[in-house]
């Protein structure tokens, strides 16, 4: 199948033990793909819901970072590790979590929804001078991150057999819920890491809806399971326009459409023909300046 004939959004479930590149990796050979690109990674213990752009879609990714995410997660109170989750080394142990209570630890949980600052992890992503906090920290070398600010919109507790605690966080795009539980840990005395993690939320999609790569279609079938790119923008406003002014648009130059109707949405919209989304434009007024523009085929 050549690259062209696909685009949209493909939902998997992934296991644990691969990392999120060896999920882009499957996807491009198994669907003969060229253009795969996801929207978050998730941590090779992780497992759960990634969304995968495939073809022109890629370049809608952006758009997927605005939604929250939703985590099922399990800490383990009194062991403390390098990496803040299970592959790291333990670091510090301490069996003062004998001593807590539901309450107390529901209660510290509490401080930190909202919006807080959270320091990332030393094994993250992050860029340090141009290289990521991983590979410096796997160098060995002594990194400090700074803190930023991360929004959590709610945590609960869904069970405690300590010294493990689970937990539902449904969080803004750059939280790390293995420092959460880091943090969790030194805000008892007792240090914790994170011992599971399954997104299964990002906005609308769930991870039920997800294939597993077991269960991946063949690249014949797969058209009908991919997700339209309009649903990618589906939080933003829609301006439905005529075959005319679809032409018009597709040549990249900003239009203005006075007869538009009045909306107080102005930035960004989905400007939508025959059902499809045909680009994103950002609006002023009646006037709309093209961000992105995909050609009708």
């Amino acid at each position: 199948m050549r690259d062209g004939d696909l685009e949209g959004l493909l939902s998997l479930d992934k296991p644990v033990g691969h990392t999120s590149h060896d999920m882009v990796s499957f996807v491009r050979s198994r669907l003969g793909v060229r253009r795969v690109g996801h929207s978050g990674t998730l941590d090779p213990f992780a497992s759960g819901l990634l969304l995968l752009c495939l073809g022109r879609s890629t370049r809608l990714i952006e758009y997927l970072h605005v939604f929250p995410k939703r985590y099922e997660a399990c800490a383990r109170l009194g062991v403390s590790t390098s990496t803040d989750d299970p592959e790291g080394d333990v670091v510090s142990e301490s069996d003062s979590w004998n001593a807590l209570t539901a309450g107390e630890i529901a209660s510290t949980l509490d401080v930190f929804v909202g919006v807080v600052d959270q320091r990332p992890p030393r094994f993250s992503a992050k860029k340090v001078r141009g290289t990521t906090a991983y590979a410096r920290s796997r160098r060995g070398e002594e990194i400090s991150l700074p803190s930023a600010p991360v929004t959590i919109h709610s945590i609960e507790i869904t069970g405690i057999d300590l010294p493990y605690v689970r937990f539902d966080v449904q969080c803004g795009t750059g939280t790390y819920v293995r420092a959460l539980a880091r943090d969790l840990g030194e805000a008892l005395g007792v240090g914790a890491h994170l011992t599971e993690l399954r997104r299964v939320e990002i906005g609308p999609f769930r991870v039920e809806a997800a294939f597993t790569p077991a269960a991946l279609p063949q690249p014949d079938q797969i058209t009908g399971a991919l997700i339209p790119p309009l649903e990618v923008v589906s939080h933003l406003p829609r301006l439905e326009v005529t075959h005319e002014e679809a032409a018009r648009i597709e040549s990249g130059q900003a239009f203005e459409l006075p007869t538009a109707p009045p909306s107080n949405d102005q930035g960004e919209h989905a400007v939508v023909f025959q059902g499809q989304l045909l680009a994103v434009a950002v609006r002023d007024g009646s006037r709309f300046k093209l961000r992105k523009v995909f050609s009708r085929e």
